[in-house]
């Protein structure tokens, strides 16, 4: 609901601020008095357009902020896809519009776009006004009506669940169809590239052991004169380092007789001794194993260059990579040989989910069928009971393809004359027989349709006597259930308030401003009589008004 509204230089409100209540809420004023501008200012929550002439001083910003108690409403998702910050229990929403003409819109101090506020406040706040006619316009608000009364929250619930399924399941064979024919048209040339790597017969890692093959190869000469080299330093016939090595170790081995200072050194030369006498052998057999091979170099360069062609044919740099590449061939030519297998599962599937979603849609059907006639008898009655004693309504059904609400199309048909045909609401009706429609239909499923907060913007002008008082029951009724704000004009509708707010101008020397004031009891009593009786308020107008007020208790 919202709690506070609070606006700041805008039109011909300086600053103001307004606390809503629960329940119903009267605004009333003369005309001119400001309330159409305090729906425009609210406008701007709802994301409408800026515009900057309505900028009271030029040379500040305006900014116009309301307060919402979000805990009823289940919205902690569309905060979370939206990126914004979610305070459980309270939400504040704020525009602000700078003298150039730019505007920014926050949500919980989050910057977000206009249309992302706009559908946040659908959410929010209903405003309905004497030429609102979109919303019962629209055939998915009248679908939704029909499914607020007919208690099929199960069976549609079930249904978009599956419905989801649906709809996954068909993304998915229209996938695997669109790669079946792209591989198809491919299938000869992946057949070649594949059959052409597995005859190259690739190991894993195999181009870093050839290209080490092939240094060894192509050096194999001054390879195996430098190891000659090292062994006969090593282990010449004539002083050897090794015979070298051997003489210090006997030498040392003496003198630690009678030197303990050199004692340990003859054993640490024997390591060494020992270590370069494993050296000498190992370099020596390497040596020996080393061959100048031209045919066994020719051999490992033309596997490299055979593998190197390959990498530049399908721009890697690894056998690691072709061989990835050979496994992805493989898995879509398996895809190509078991697509019919997959494709025709899939198209079961899916058969047999369409033929579930039929069933849960010819459900949906026959609860919204049953709720028509009910809704049809309902909403004659209370608006005959609001003077429109004519009026005609039927729904006309239609079957539509699968979709999210089911297979059924509706269509609300109204005649407001003796003898008209009945048609959409749009091409017939009033703004007023419009707006107590409406208020007819939101009285019919307040109870059962969780609706935002209400504003009926003087929507029972032209009204008067009984049915006003009926009007007045009306809104009465859906304050029970929701938060309604009611500008009327209207006494026997500002009776039923549970809250009364007076908009009114003041004049200075210098300006004229919008200001709102609460009234307490007494001032909501005096605020009646003089809607009843105008500018002189009587005794009997007082009484009159106590007992419009006593009466709709």
């Amino acid at each position: 609901m919202l709690k506070r509204l609070s606006i700041s230089n805008y039109a011909l409100i300086d600053q103001l601020d307004i606390d809503f209540e629960q329940g119903l809420t009267i605004i009333t004023g003369e005309t001119g008095a400001g309330k159409s501008i305090i729906l425009g200012a609210l406008s701007l929550i709802l994301g409408e357009r800026a515009d900057s002439s309505a900028i009271r001083d030029k040379e500040r910003k305006t900014v116009v902020e309301a307060t919402f108690n979000i805990k009823s409403y289940n919205l902690k998702q569309f905060f979370n896809d939206n990126d914004l910050d979610y305070y459980d229990g309270e939400l504040i929403a704020r525009r602000e519009i700078n003298p150039n003409g730019r505007s920014r819109a926050f949500v919980n101090d989050g910057v977000v776009g206009l249309a992302t506020l706009k559908e946040l406040m659908t959410r929010l706040v209903d405003i309905h006004s004497q030429h609102s006619n979109m919303l019962l316009s629209r055939p998915s608000f009248q679908l939704s009506i029909l499914d607020s009364i007919a208690g099929d929250e199960k069976v549609l619930a079930e249904y978009q669940k599956l419905y989801s399924q649906f709809i996954e399941t068909e993304k998915q064979l229209k996938e695997m169809r669109t790669n079946d024919e792209r591989n198809r048209s491919e299938e000869d040339y992946l057949h070649f590239q594949l059959n052409q790597l597995k005859e190259t017969n690739l190991k894993a890692c195999e181009d870093e052991e050839l290209e080490q093959q092939q240094r060894r190869l192509a050096n194999a000469s001054s390879l195996k004169e430098d190891l000659w080299k090292v062994s006969s330093i090593l282990n010449s016939e004539e002083n050897s380092l090794l015979d070298q090595l051997r003489d210090i170790h006997d030498t040392l081995a003496t003198a630690q007789e009678n030197l303990p200072d050199v004692e340990g050194m003859s054993e640490r030369v024997n390591n060494a001794l020992i270590d370069l006498k494993d050296i000498a052998q190992s370099v020596s057999a390497i040596e020996e194993s080393l061959n100048d091979d031209p045919a066994a170099l020719q051999h490992v360069e033309e596997r490299l260059n055979a593998i190197y062609s390959l990498e530049r044919k399908h721009n890697v740099k690894t056998v690691d990579e072709l061989l990835k590449l050979q496994s992805q061939y493989e898995v879509r030519l398996a895809a190509i040989d078991n697509s019919e297998e997959t494709i025709k599962a899939l198209e079961q599937k899916l058969g047999t989910i369409e033929l579930q979603c039929h069933k849960l849609a010819s459900e949906l059907h026959s609860f919204r069928h049953d709720a028509a006639d009910q809704f049809g008898n309902l909403l004659k009655d209370m608006t005959h009971k609001l003077g429109m004693r004519n009026l005609d309504f039927h729904i006309n059904f239609s079957d539509v393809d699968l979709n999210s609400t089911g297979t059924d199309a509706v269509q609300f048909l109204f005649a407001f004359n003796i003898n008209q045909e009945p048609m959409p609401v749009k091409d017939t009706a009033s703004g007023g027989e419009i707006s107590r429609v409406m208020l007819c239909i939101k009285s019919i499923i307040a109870q059962s349709m969780k609706f935002p907060t209400i504003i009926f913007d003087e929507v029972d002008t032209g009204v008067s006597g009984e049915v006003a008082h009926k009007v007045g029951d009306m809104m009465g009724d859906i304050a029970r259930h929701l938060q309604v704000i009611a500008i009327t004009h209207l006494p026997q509708v500002a009776a039923h308030g549970n809250s009364h707010l007076r908009v009114f101008k003041t004049d200075t020397d210098t300006q004229t401003l919008t200001s709102v004031e609460r009234l307490n009891d007494e001032e909501h009593v005096t605020e009646i009589a003089r809607m009843l009786s105008g500018s002189e308020v009587s005794q009997a107008a007082i009484d009159n008004a106590r007992a419009l007020i006593q009466g709709r208790v």
